[in-house]
């Protein structure tokens, strides 16, 4: 099948539905996600060389186009079952690897086997690449779960989703994070002040953790 196969693959991040199982105004496909990261972390990779920091660019592409590649073959695990034990995590996480393993050895030539086991591989990391790529997938989150938020949606997963990506977008080191705490998540919670729901206090207890 050679790369054709990857390629062809592809259609399948397209056809798997972010949180699924709740009620939602807009549908999100893994595809779609996929994309947005793309675009969030290159404008923080921007902020990040403005304060001298030095990118790989080729690649923070390769990590944020690709992290989400495996969910090809175990589908979208919601954020709460994935990260509710360590354990679990690291299983899903060797599972998927397993069968990422497994599809570029049956289906990739072999001289392109390097170049895809270090494209596919899990980008998240302590370099400043790999946090972006961190941020960039949490900011997807903030901005799938404001949407519904904003919409008036009162299931509770995104209430949660938007509380959690926070605070873990907090948590990281970076000044592109500073930034979107400073400037950007501002114009957000002014965007949703008309909502139903209060997410303005909902921002303000997660930034206080």
């Amino acid at each position: 099948m050679g790369i054709h196969a990857y390629f062809r693959s592809l259609d399948d991040l397209e056809r798997i539905i972010r949180c699924p199982g709740k009620f939602k105004f807009e549908q999100h496909s893994v595809s779609a996600h996929s994309w947005k990261v793309v675009q969030y972390a290159k404008t923080l990779a921007d902020i990040e060389e403005m304060h001298g920091v030095s990118i790989d660019w080729k690649k923070l592409y390769e990590i944020t186009s690709s992290h989400d590649y495996g969910e090809i073959f175990i589908g979208d695990i919601k954020t709460p079952v994935k990260h509710s034990s360590l354990e679990l995590r690291s299983l899903l996480q060797k599972v998927e690897e397993g069968m990422i393993e497994h599809f570029i050895e049956e289906n990739i030539p072999d001289d392109f086997k390097p170049i895809f086991r270090k494209q596919l591989h899990e980008g998240k990391d302590d370099s400043v690449e790999g946090m972006i790529l961190q941020v960039a997938d949490k900011m997807d989150q903030v901005y799938e779960a404001f949407s519904e938020l904003q919409r008036g949606n009162t299931e509770k997963e995104f209430i949660a989703m938007y509380r959690n990506a926070l605070v873990k977008i907090k948590h990281v080191d970076l000044h592109c994070v500073d930034y979107f705490l400073e400037n950007i998540l501002p114009d957000m919670v002014h965007e949703g002040t008309f909502s139903t729901i209060d997410i303005k206090r909902i921002t303000e207890e997660a930034l206080a953790l």
